[in-house]
């Protein structure tokens, strides 16, 4: 007789067959996002947009070999396994001054660009030239997630250094050193909201969804068909454009209302969760008009909240 599985046994046997923690890998993060934005550039309405945002990934990965932030104490980890928290918690704000360096210097290459639209040369400049206290303003309201005060156009550049330092972070930990926090639905590292979920192919990880984080890039496993904002597990549906690949969905959650969008890696071994939220507008626009609204935005394009 064929044995049917609750979702707390799937639970369970998942925990114990798969690595549930995938740090990121400094070498390949920025560089397969770059590259991933450039091919989602061809043809898209936004493909201006998402050039961009390209060339801004390859500053990254440029500046990341340069980061030179210090890990927690062994007895830092130590504590924040204990109490399941996150090693190296965003929402507090940047540990150091580090970040601006990081922001200075993305924006310097940014701005040798050929063909550098006006406005966004506008912006750089305002922000190599803007206080240090206002930078930090911005990133501790960025990274609490609060809508309120930010500065729309400067944002995607803020987040991306805020993200070169915490990818720099999270790479050099040692996976025994992250555990899973009580509140599944936040990266372990740093305490930050996915930007969406991933179904592996990979050896060990094949047919397995991991949340990705939006600041740091670590993923982390979460059974499927759970909501990864609210942890419902009924009335998940899953929502495509019609004609397209299947690669992208929305999976969203009547419970809470909310969605996130998963990606298949079976359906397009290229997808990059960061790059593929992004250049799918128009599924997000379907699922506004269907009364769903996003379980948390993509770092590289800030929008209001939804009330």
């Amino acid at each position: 007789m064929q044995r049917i599985l609750e979702p707390g046994q799937i639970e369970t046997l998942a925990q114990r067959s798969i690595p549930r923690i995938r740090l990121p890998d400094r070498d390949r993060v920025f560089t397969t996002r770059a590259a991933r934005l450039r091919q989602l550039a061809e043809g898209n309405a936004i493909g201006d947009y998402l050039r961009l945002m390209a060339a801004l990934a390859d500053a990254q990965h440029a500046t990341l070999a340069q980061c030179a932030t210090p890990l927690p104490t062994p007895d830092d980890i130590a504590q924040a396994r204990a109490h399941r928290m996150p090693l190296v918690d965003a929402a507090g704000g940047p540990r150091d001054d580090v970040w601006i360096d990081v922001l200075h210097a993305l924006c310097i290459t940014l701005e040798a660009a050929p063909q550098l639209p006006p406005a966004v040369a506008d912006v750089l400049d305002r922000l190599r030239n803007a206080p240090r206290e206002h930078l930090d303003a911005q990133a501790r309201t960025l990274l609490a997630a609060r809508s309120d005060g930010v500065d729309a156009a400067a944002a995607p550049f803020v987040m991306a250094a805020l993200q070169v330092v915490w990818t720099n972070l999270a790479s050099r930990f040692a996976i025994d050193d992250v555990g899973l926090l009580d509140a599944h639905g936040v990266c372990p590292v740093c305490g930050t909201l996915p930007v969406a979920s991933i179904v592996h192919t990979e050896k060990h990880y094949h047919g397995y969804r991991f949340l990705h984080c939006a600041l740091c890039a670590t993923e982390w496993h979460m059974v499927r068909v759970t909501c990864s904002q609210c942890e419902a597990t009924k009335d998940i549906a899953y929502h495509s454009i019609d004609g397209d690949s299947g690669a992208v969905r929305a999976e969203s959650c009547d419970e809470c209302r909310t969605y996130r969008k998963i990606l298949y890696q079976e359906k397009d071994a290229n997808i990059e969760p960061v790059a593929d939220d992004l250049a799918s507008l128009a599924l997000d626009l379907l699922m506004s008009e269907a009364g769903y609204h996003r379980g948390s935005g993509n770092p590289l394009l800030w929008q209001p909240r939804e009330a």
